[in-house]
């Protein structure tokens, strides 16, 4: 199978040096690229980390959540499976400066929009043999919200988890899949939870 797989938080710049983000370091999109691979898989990883690419991934950098639709709409096409691990922005700059702005003594305003929804557009597109898999970061009613997800887009999968999976290397995550029941895994390395979450998705087409 090719999955396409993204991993980290996008940067959404408010001039040419400042950007909004979030804490994400992409560890679980990378464990999953990697857990991927070990399984003989072809990857594709669109990245907004700084995180070393495994060897052997095709491997498209890019910074903002335009960036990542772009990439996502190119490959979206040839992957069997696209897994969506990265923490993309909610919303972007609605017009950033295009050169540095100065310090002042006034306050700052800085209008945002909403970005698109990545995941959703791949599940809308998606053929009949294409997968799409989500995850959920919820710190209330983990279970309801996750699956208001899996319902409201479509989706094949989705991965539930709470924010204390920001930039630890291990996870504890709630996969559930489109007619299936909840399953809990308690917290391990993200390798040992991408490597679950791998052979699921398998479970799911063959």
């Amino acid at each position: 199978m090719h999955f396409l797989i993204t991993a980290g938080g996008t940067r959404e710049y408010i001039d040419p040096v400042r950007f909004i983000s979030n804490a994400s370091s992409g560890k679980m999109g990378y464990a999953l690229t990697r857990a991927a691979q070990k399984a003989g898989h072809k990857v594709t990883l669109i990245s907004a980390s700084d995180l070393q690419p495994p060897v052997g991934v095709e491997f498209v950098g890019v910074d903002s959540v335009a960036e990542m639709f772009e990439a996502v709409k190119k490959h979206f096409p040839h992957c069997g499976c696209l897994i969506m691990a990265a923490a993309v922005a909610d919303y972007t700059v609605a017009r950033p400066a295009k050169t540095k702005i100065k310090k002042t003594n006034k306050p700052l305003t800085i209008k945002l929009k909403p970005t698109a929804d990545i995941l959703e557009w791949a599940a809308k597109h998606k053929k009949e043999n294409q997968l799409t898999v989500g995850f959920a970061l919820e710190e209330k009613n983990l279970r309801a919200n996750a699956e208001k997800k899996l319902k409201e887009k479509n989706l094949d999968m989705i991965i539930a988890n709470t924010p204390a999976a920001i930039g630890s290397d291990k996870a504890a995550v709630e996969i559930k899949t489109g007619g299936g029941k909840w399953l809990r895994l308690r917290k391990a390395g993200k390798a040992m939870v991408a490597k679950k979450i791998i052979a699921d998705i398998e479970n799911i087409t063959w």
